[in-house]
C-alpha cells in the first residue's frame, strides 16, 4: 500500500480517522475490507440482545459513519480509500441482526457480507458508483449487509 505512511499519520492525528479506519484494522496491507470485517466481529458480542435497541444502535452508527467516513475521505484526499472500514463494521452489524451468536452464524454472516460487498450486485454497485462522500461510502455496505442478513436468515429458516 503506497500511502500507508500517510494513512498512519492521519490515523494518529484524528479520532475521526482512527474510527473510520476501523481502529487501525483498515491499515492491513492486504484485504483491508476483509480484515476490517473481522475486526467488527467482537462488536456483535457487545451489542444489545434486544432487536429494537440493536437496530437503533446500528442506525446511530450509520449516521456517525457517514460523518466519519466523509471526514476521513476528505482528510486523505481519496474517496472511499481502501483503509476506510467503518462502513464494513456497520454492514457486518446489519448482517448479524437477530442472528444467534454462534461461530457458525458469525462465519456465515462474514462470508455472505464479504461476498456481496465484493460482487456488488444491484443496488450495492449502484450506490457505490452514484453516491458521493460519506453517504456513498456507507450505503453500499448497508445494502451488502441487508443482502447478507437475508441470506443468513434464509439459512436459519432452512436449518430450523
Amino acid at each position: 500500500m503506497g500511502n500507508l505512511k500517510l494513512t498512519r499519520d492521519h490515523l494518529l492525528a484524528s479520532p475521526a480517522n482512527f474510527l473510520a479506519l476501523g481502529a487501525g484494522s483498515g491499515l492491513a496491507p492486504v484485504a483491508p475490507g476483509t480484515v476490517g470485517t473481522v475486526a467488527a466481529m467482537p462488536l456483535v458480542l457487545i451489542m444489545p440482545r434486544n432487536i429494537a435497541v440493536y437496530c437503533a444502535v446500528v442506525f446511530v452508527l450509520f449516521v456517525l459513519g457517514v460523518w466519519l467516513c466523509n471526514t476521513c475521505s476528505e482528510s486523505l484526499g481519496v474517496h472511499d480509500h481502501s483503509g476506510i472500514v467503518f462502513d464494513e463494521w456497520v454492514g457486518f452489524l446489519i448482517a448479524m441482526i437477530a442472528v444467534p451468536r454462534t461461530l457458525l452464524m458469525f462465519l456465515l454472516g462474514f462470508a455472505f457480507f464479504r461476498l456481496f460487498d465484493v460482487l456488488k450486485p444491484w443496488p450495492v454497485g449502484w450506490a457505490d458508483k452514484r453516491l458521493n462522500g460519506g453517504m456513498g461510502i456507507m450505503v453500499d455496505d448497508v445494502f451488502a449487509g441487508l443482502y447478507a442478513l437475508a441470506c443468513v436468515h434464509l439459512v436459519l429458516f432452512l436449518i430450523y
